[in-house]
């Protein structure tokens, strides 16, 4: 058996996976974030340690799984994060997670010294605050004291990985998300670091993400209730292990789209896709060889919690269904939502951006307002999908996961805007779990290779884009992005 862990924004989806990756069960235990005003996104390490441990236990007593029946653990990890460790690997302070957009002034000195376009051709992203190198570099400059104290940098999932096993190191995937690493190299960016003043000593070797990390140490064998001994493999970052989970492994399998707390819009390539508008951002794959280009938004599925908090607040997910149902028929002509909640990744890069409805009269209601959020995360990835399209990939077919691709009505909105058929997988929840399920399952020689991925999840619905409603959705999507034009020098003026 195989325990993959998927540590995510909002908790730890601990899942069991039979030694082929088939998804067997799983659980969520959940932990908090410090979201407050100036762009603070933090969460405490300690939080995802304590999650991790909980979670593999329930999953053990739920299952009735024995521990020496565990022949690998695996993670996914949310990436873009800055956890600085101290000499003796405790953490200095709380992580900086990929919301987190306090670096502006750090991203802009970057820019200025390297260069929009040499950077985003070096690290395959734009240079931006949501990154990891610029979170090290805001610590460095507005704590000194605390930065005094760092010896080590990582992601999320490499500090689990260090508590089980007592090796720290990060993997390709998860790297590329650092704006600290070279891709055409495939190692930190010694340009990059320079420019930012930071010791590249700080950052932990890059290995494969089959890497077996180590065994279990005997004291995590007994806070988890696995067997000392485990293999433990690294794993990789949630975006190219959802690709992995969602059977897209080379060019050929097409695109997906992750209906997360952020959102995108994905394929595999053999290259970077470096966009000419740096609309896009290129990962490294968990796979050897491959590229996952990404156009990614800050908050999809935040926007639908964000809305639904508003609404119904104290509902937790009983709030969702009666919301959805009654957007089904509401009539949003006139009414548009910019979901830059978080600011904002794809296409904009403008951490400056913030969130607004447009149009708004006294008849609107919350099946409104619900809808127009929807569209508007709909109306902002389609200016994504059009990246890839002006790229020569036609992504005329988009198969969704996680968990927003459990909306009938937002997948039928999505085919509509896009003009591209829209296909809900059967893992929805469970892409990451099951690309870090097949991940370990690979570096434990539990199975041959990626591929087995693809056979484990089906297409379970098909949502075809109507003509008409495509047709005055181009039309609305246009208004759209001139509501966005017209309101970013705004959002440059106003200081949140």
């Amino acid at each position: 058996m195989i325990i993959a862990h998927d540590l995510g924004t909002t908790g730890d989806k601990a899942s069991l996976h039979a030694d082929d990756g088939t998804p067997v069960a799983a659980l969520t235990e959940h932990y908090g974030t410090d979201f407050r005003a100036g762009g603070v996104a933090e969460q405490d390490p300690e939080l995802w340690w304590r999650a991790v441990c909980a979670a593999t236990r329930r999953l053990l007593d739920h299952t009735g799984v024995r521990p020496g029946e565990v022949a690998a653990v695996g993670f996914s990890g949310q990436m873009m994060g800055a956890v600085l460790l101290d000499s003796a690997y405790r953490p200095v302070r709380p992580s900086l997670i990929w919301a987190d957009h306090r670096s502006q002034e750090q991203a802009g000195r970057l820019t200025a010294a390297l260069g929009a376009e040499r950077a985003y051709r070096l690290l395959g992203h734009q240079l931006h605050p949501t990154y990891s190198l610029t979170k090290v570099m805001w610590v460095r400059d507005r704590e000194p004291e605390t930065f005094a104290r760092v010896a080590h940098v990582c992601l999320a999932k490499d500090y689990v990985v260090h508590r089980l096993t007592g090796v720290l190191a990060t993997d390709r995937s998860d790297a590329s998300s650092t704006n600290a690493y070279d891709q055409p190299a495939g190692a930190w960016s010694a340009e990059v670091l320079a420019a930012a003043g930071i010791d590249p000593a700080l950052f932990p070797e890059i290995v494969p993400s089959t890497t077996v990390a180590g065994p279990l140490l005997p004291e995590a064998a007994e806070a988890t209730g696995l067997a000392a001994g485990t293999p433990v493999v690294l794993g990789g970052g949630d975006g190219p292990l959802a690709a992995l989970g969602a059977g897209v492994i080379d060019p050929a399998d097409g695109a997906y789209t992750y209906l997360g707390s952020s959102s995108w819009v994905s394929l595999s390539a053999e290259r970077p896709l470096h966009d000419p508008r740096m609309r896009t951002m290129t990962f490294d794959h968990v796979v050897p060889g491959r590229y996952v280009p990404t156009a990614t938004m800050q908050a999809g599925g935040a926007s639908l919690d964000w809305v639904a908090e508003v609404l119904r607040p104290g509902q937790g997910g009983d709030r969702f269904p009666e919301l959805l149902a009654a957007a089904a028929d509401a009539d949003t002509a006139g009414l548009y939502f910019l979901p830059h909640l978080l600011g904002e990744r794809s296409p904009y890069w403008n951490a400056a951006a913030a969130g607004a409805f447009l149009g708004l009269t006294r008849h609107h209601e919350e099946a409104h307002l619900t809808r127009a959020v929807l569209e508007g995360v709909a109306f902002n990835l389609a200016t994504c999908v059009g990246a890839f399209r002006e790229a020569g990939h036609p992504v005329d077919r988009v198969d969704a996961i996680g968990g927003g691709a459990a909306s009938d009505l937002w997948l039928q909105i999505l085919a509509d805007v896009w003009g591209a058929t829209v296909r809900r997988r059967s893992i929805v929840e469970e892409a990451n779990s099951l690309g870090a399920a097949v991940t370990a399952g690979v570096g434990a020689g539990l199975v041959d290779g990626f591929a087995v991925a693809r056979d484990l999840s089906d297409v379970t619905a098909e949502f075809t884009p109507d003509p008409g409603r495509h047709a005055d959705y181009r039309r609305r999507h246009a208004l759209f992005l001139e509501a966005y034009e017209r309101l970013e020098p705004w959002f440059a003026k106003e200081k949140r």
